[in-house]
């Protein structure tokens, strides 16, 4: 029937290519799947719980939920337009299949359990597929068993219970305490499903198949509504659209908090150490999701991640915390569960060190979002706004430390892009106070200590030789691509310098192409950084410089969707190898693509 060259997805030691992995989620919790059929990696019920599927980070004992064809084949997908629901096709020699896959929701809002949705359907021919189910142990730490109900089969994980509900045409072949394993034949017009349902301390319900099949139309239906309400009308309105939908993976709906990405552990670098859990939310990375969500016109998402930002800044008080839990608490301090790790590359990590990290910029990151929060139509509540009074007057007294920078680093400096970020925590600051959204009792002494924030970096961050910002002082010509996050900086004090700069890190961090390296060095151990491609696009854009900018947007678009691979961003690009690194979906590479967009349209 087929005529085509069929090759099944290869897997090199059991790993799939994390450039291959779709992600399925429901404003809770978010799934992976490789183009093999494989659910490897999901934590449930939340963003942050310990997963249920983890053979991302070890194909020996991690837990996965694989449906695939017996025979070889080959494999299509595609997001449904404007939804988060996927659909792949599976092409053998004898037929073809459909799996439509979804974590589902209501029109109202996410379901009170987990419930992942496949949808199986014969388009041609007969197509043999087998089920494998099994259930992770957390490294070992919990041991699945199996409890025969009235209702059904369920399994229990430490807090977790979980239920596979299968329609009659599936021919279970093994059922015990850790696995399931079943097989079905297809047929043209045939429609079958397979659905997880999971609870953490709580009852399980166990709703009708017909109302979980329903329910990913509905699903369907949601993404698309919330899809067709943003208000973006720019260039690159597509990849827009669906960096909108990846960002939309990690907004936390039980607290409006916004996660860094999905997943932890996935390397930098293969073979290094640069392996970090990024389930929390960041301030610098809910900032910068809050400013692509305002170019969106996503009102409800924007105004719910900026309350809980503020609720959580006035909560643990302005010596900010570089991230939070979902949760808005304290992120726990980093431990080693005993997993092989991506193609074993360790360690794997749980909790992240960067929590007790000293990280100026962040200051210049808030303010910075409550003066966009404001032009986009917005009200500041009364404890707010003195939260943002006293950040101002904290960064007025602190910007004179050395800190770890944007990038986390165990070596505290003056790190320019931290210096140029207090600055414009401190102008923003300014603009508040004078349209009177912040007290404006200070505002003087903030116009000060801006200015002087100015003439540091003037004096200590320019090179006359190199004719560049340097990454800090003395750094021997060392530069750092964050810097494209504050043009405002150098259209404010010296543009000139400012596009200089900017020349210098393309031509020294990207070799002369738009995928950029964070920082002289980086290179010799990780990959080129997507968000900062994108954030020179931005800069380029906002000084005036267009026709590069939109060279180099359409050079990065070229070089990352292609291969197959369906917009679910990574962190970083190998343009090596043209394999993708770090973590998924990561928030800082779509919003990083929206923003790029927005300024190629207003300064076309």
């Amino acid at each position: 029937m087929n005529n085509q060259v069929l090759q099944s997805p290869m897997r090199e030691d059991g790993f799939a290519r994390l450039g291959d992995y779709a992600a399925i989620g429901e404003g809770r919790s978010v799934a992976l799947i490789a183009p093999d059929g494989a659910i490897d990696w999901w934590c449930a019920p939340n963003l942050d719980s310990p997963p249920l599927f983890d053979r991302l980070l070890d194909p020996v004992i991690g837990g996965f939920f694989q449906i695939e064809p017996s025979a070889e084949y080959r494999t299509e997908r595609a997001y449904r337009p404007d939804s988060n629901v996927l659909e792949t096709r599976f092409i053998t020699q004898d037929g073809s299949v459909l799996i439509t896959e979804s974590i589902n929701s209501t029109l109202a809002g996410r379901l009170p359990w987990s419930e992942l949705a496949r949808r199986i359907e014969g388009i041609e021919g007969e197509v043999e597929l087998n089920l494998t189910l099994r259930f992770g142990t957390v490294a070992e730490t919990r041991s699945p068993w199996r409890d025969n109900t009235e209702q059904g089969d369920v399994y229990h994980l430490a807090d977790l219970m979980a239920m596979l509900r299968t329609s009659e045409d599936w021919l279970i072949t093994k059922r015990d305490d850790g696995m399931i394993c079943a097989t079905l034949r297809t047929r043209p017009e045939s429609h079958s499903l397979v659905a997880l349902l999971v609870t953490e301390r709580e009852p399980l319900a166990v709703p009708d198949l017909s109302a979980i099949d329903a329910r990913i139309e509905t699903s369907h239906t949601a993404w698309r509504d919330w899809t067709h309400s943003l208000s973006y009308a720019g260039r690159y309105a597509d990849h827009v659209r669906r960096s909108a939908l990846s960002l939309k993976f990690l907004w936390y709906s039980p607290t409006g908090a916004l996660a860094a990405a999905a997943t932890t552990s996935l390397p930098e670098g293969i073979g290094g150490e640069k392996n970090y859990d990024y389930r929390y939310a960041w301030v610098r990375d809910a900032c910068l999701i809050i400013k692509s969500f305002v170019f969106l016109g996503a009102l409800e998402d924007c105004k719910a991640a900026f309350s809980w930002l503020s609720k959580t800044i006035i909560r643990h008080g302005t010596q900010l915390r570089a991230c939070y839990t979902l949760e808005g608490g304290e992120v726990p301090a980093e431990s080693y569960p005993p997993l092989r790790g991506y193609q074993h590359s360790l360690p794997v990590r749980i909790g992240n060190n960067a929590r007790d990290q000293v990280q100026l910029s962040m200051y210049g990151d808030m303010l910075a979002t409550a003066e966009l929060f404001i032009r986009a139509g917005h009200i500041l509540d009364l404890e707010t706004s003195r939260m943002l009074g006293e950040l101002a007057n904290y960064c007025a007294d602190q910007w004179r430390q050395k800190d770890s920078g944007i990038w986390e680093l165990p070596d505290e400096q003056h790190y320019t892009h931290s210096k140029m970020a207090c600055w414009l925590a401190l102008d923003s600051a300014v603009s508040l106070a004078r349209a009177k959204h912040i007290e404006p009792t200070w505002v003087e002494r903030w116009e000060r200590e801006r200015d002087r924030i100015s003439e540091w970096i003037e004096v200590h961050c320019w090179s006359e030789e190199k004719q560049t910002y340097l990454f800090y002082p003395h750094s021997e010509g060392r530069l750092d691509a964050a810097l494209a996050l504050v043009h405002h900086y150098g259209n404010t004090v010296n543009p000139e310098r400012m596009r200089a700069t900017y020349r210098a890190i393309r031509e020294d961090l990207g070799h002369s192409s738009a995928m950029l390296y964070r920082y002289s060095g980086a290179e010799q151990e990780e990959s080129t950084f997507i968000a900062c491609s994108f954030w020179l696009v931005e800069a380029l854009a906002a000084m005036g410089e267009a026709h590069s900018a939109e060279t180099a947007m359409d050079e990065i678009l070229d070089k990352l969707c292609q291969r197959g691979n369906v917009e679910t961003f990574n962190e970083m690009f190998d343009v090596r190898s043209g394999e993708w690194r770090g973590n998924m979906p990561q928030g800082l590479s779509h919003l990083a693509l929206i923003c790029a967009a927005q300024a190629l349209t207003d300064h076309a």
